[in-house]
């Protein structure tokens, strides 16, 4: 069931409603999912560290760890030096770190983290028909047609926007569901949401509206512009051009003679036109639902899943999507993730199917204390295929029950149109994220390296 903000209007809305959605400090915040302790603390995760070691560099570090002076990319050696580790704190000792000032070193979790990302994405794709996913930590929405940028009366607080509401109800779900925070920009066109993101962080939420753009982009420093790296804020200084307000005065012939076609794109972004459209990196991967709530009550987590299933396979539906993977995601507190799976022989579009073979992986945890649930179906195909069948499960479980010589010819055609079962420890790989090979993409992971995060594949 797709959600859409009461309220919404169905008419000619005019100009476009862009969100921008950038997780903050995302692997710092996982480990804080992980670790609740470290919530306000400085955190720092290293790639290539392991604890103990001074070697490795900062893939991200927390906004209290930045405040030491802890940079990305940046050697776990040299970030030692200026953020000491939290371990080795001893009030008591006059020689070691003192506790104020230190922090807490994390290694990669790049499981986990990619288990958050999946929730994260799910809500997204959830919220929005065209998702533009950038990386693992940030994505753009088109939800034009979701919301508008209709005024509605607010009291004292004057009128507000649809859309701002539906970007408080996007990052509030992200919160709600993934348990991470996330800041969001909304404008009318990918370029301004991508600022306003970065306008107020962290947990962010800045609006702007059509008619507003130029305004709310002058004063910024040029470097703010999408696109506009220190190199070239650095030669754009030069030529007295500091601010995107200088930069949207200049002569664009100027600027094309000296930057080529980008100088063009800067004066344009900086003005605040961007014609791009929102163009989604590939088709969903897999189709999820969960629903947090915690409870020990067998047929209760029963009928939230039979519920979950039902939403799953009708959105597959809407969607024309046929899965071969069933599986569901079973949260136990304070926060052990596990999923289970059923592959299938084929792709199937069968509600009861997702239902059945949903309740069958459910039931390992009878009895269980959960705090979350989920379905997802996966391994998704869009393309008219021969479906399996549910009689094909129940007679692959019997025959998987009884032993039967289908498991032993696993190379055989007939036997391959058994179900297996996988036992997983996380939803998404890295790569149903990443945007290889793209200009935009390119920019994006610059610009975090700018902000306090890498991508982990900078490294590799």
């Amino acid at each position: 069931m797709e959600e859409t903000l009461p309220g919404a209007p169905t008419d000619d809305r005019g100009e476009r409603v862009i969100l921008h959605v950038d997780m903050d400090c995302f692997y710092a915040s996982c480990e804080r999912l992980k670790e609740p302790a470290l919530a306000g603390e400085a955190v720092v995760v290293g790639m290539g560290y392991e604890p103990g070691d001074d070697i490795g560099a900062v893939a991200t570090a927390s906004y209290e760890a930045r405040a030491f002076g802890v940079e990305s990319a940046q050697p776990i050696s040299r970030a030692l030096e200026r953020l000491p580790r939290a371990a080795d704190a001893d009030p008591a000792d006059p020689d070691a770190p003192d506790p104020a000032e230190a922090g807490h070193y994390r290694p990669v979790d790049m499981a986990f983290y990619k288990s958050v990302a999946a929730e994260v994405k799910a809500v997204l794709h959830d919220v929005a028909d065209t998702v533009r996913e950038v990386s693992i930590d940030e994505a753009y929405l088109d939800v034009t047609d979701r919301t508008s940028w209709e005024t509605v009366g607010d009291g004292d607080e004057g009128d507000r926007t649809l859309a701002e509401g539906f970007a408080r109800y996007v990052r509030e779900r992200i919160e709600r569901e993934a348990g991470v925070p996330a800041s969001v920009g909304v404008a009318p066109n990918m370029a301004t949401a991508k600022v306003a993101s970065d306008h107020d962080k962290p947990e962010g939420l800045t609006v702007v509206p059509p008619g507003t753009v130029a305004d709310f982009l002058a004063p910024l420093p040029v470097s703010d512009i999408h696109g506009v790296g220190p190199v070239t804020a650095s030669d754009l200084a030069d030529a007295g051009i500091e601010t995107a307000g200088d930069l949207a005065a200049a002569d664009p012939a100027d600027l094309e003679a000296r930057f080529g076609s980008r100088g063009r794109e800067f004066h344009d972004r900086a003005n605040g036109r961007d014609d791009r459209e929102v163009t989604p990196t590939g088709r969903p991967k897999s189709l999820s639902r969960e629903s947090a709530g915690r409870t020990d009550d067998a047929e209760a987590q029963r009928e939230k899943v039979r519920a979950l299933a039902a939403d799953v396979a009708e959105r597959a539906r809407s969607r024309d999507a046929m899965y071969r993977t069933i599986g569901v995601k079973v949260v136990r507190p304070p926060y052990d993730v596990n999923t289970r799976a059923e592959s299938l022989s084929g792709p199937v579009d069968d509600p009861d199917l997702v239902e059945t073979v949903a309740l069958d992986l459910l039931a390992e945890f009878a009895g269980e204390t959960v705090r979350k649930l989920g379905v997802r179906v996966s391994n998704l195909s869009f393309a008219a295929e021969e479906q399996a069948t549910l009689e094909g499960y129940e007679g692959a479980a019997t025959a998987d029950a009884s032993g039967g010589a289908a498991d032993a010819e696993a190379g055989d055609d007939e036997s391959a149109s058994a179900v297996s079962r996988r036992t997983m420890s996380g939803d998404a790989t890295l790569d149903e994220w990443a945007d290889e090979g793209d200009a935009d993409a390119t920019r994006e992971r610059r610009g975090r390296r700018r902000r306090g995060q890498v991508d982990l594949g900078e490294f590799e």
